[in-house]
């Protein structure tokens, strides 16, 4: 249980601060945030769980393709705000698509090998 409080605070930490720089250097906030550490503490932690390179090997792979869906996110958004939406109808239209291209992966992966 301690574990778990432990990973939660530190995520938060990292989100926290992640915002705080964002507030006052964005493109610096946009770095950071854009690193990837919450996959590698998460490969960190699942290898602590269970040692076993086969499953790191697919957990790692499928991070790779899971990552692609989402990155169109990061365009439509600010194109969205640029255009006028409001911040919040722009963050949900670009979670939406984000859901629907994980979903398109989800289905189309397997058909091209992908172990997702």
């Amino acid at each position: 249980m301690w574990q778990l409080l432990a990973k939660a605070l530190l995520a938060g930490v990292m989100v926290a601060a992640i915002a705080e720089l964002g507030r006052r250097l964005p493109t610096m906030g946009a770095l950071v945030a854009s690193l990837p550490l919450v996959s590698v503490l998460g490969m960190v932690f699942l290898w602590h769980a269970r040692p076993d390179a086969e499953n790191m090997a697919v957990h790692s792979a499928a991070t790779f393709w899971y990552v692609l869906p989402s990155l169109p996110m990061f365009l439509v958004i600010p194109a969205l705000l640029r255009n006028g939406v409001h911040f919040w109808a722009a963050l949900v239209l670009g979670c939406v698509l984000t859901v629907a291209l994980y979903l398109a992966m989800m289905q189309v992966g397997p058909r091209f090998g992908l172990r997702l």
